[in-house]
C-alpha cells in the first residue's frame, strides 16, 4: 500500500481519537508519513517506535515527550 498525505493524516487522526491503538509505518512509507507528522500541532504526542527492518510504529501519548 502507497502511503498518501490524506491518508497519513487520516491515520493521524485515527490514533488522536483512539479508534485504533497504533499505526505500524513500511520503511519506504516513512518519510511521507514523517513529513504530514512533523506539520501536526500536536506532533510531540506521537511515539514512533522502531521496528528491526526499517519499519514505525506509532502511539499517540497523553503527555508530550520531552
Amino acid at each position: 500500500m502507497n502511503v498518501t498525505e490524506q491518508e497519513a493524516k487520516q491515520l493521524l487522526q485515527q490514533l488522536r481519537t483512539r479508534d485504533i491503538p497504533h499505526v505500524l509505518v513500511k520503511k519506504e512509507h516513512f518519510l511521507t508519513f514523517r513529513h504530514v507528522l512533523v506539520q501536526q500541532e500536536d506532533f510531540k504526542h506521537f511515539r514512533g517506535v522502531a521496528q528491526r527492518g526499517g519499519d514505525v510504529v506509532y502511539y499517540y501519548m497523553d503527555e508530550p515527550r520531552s
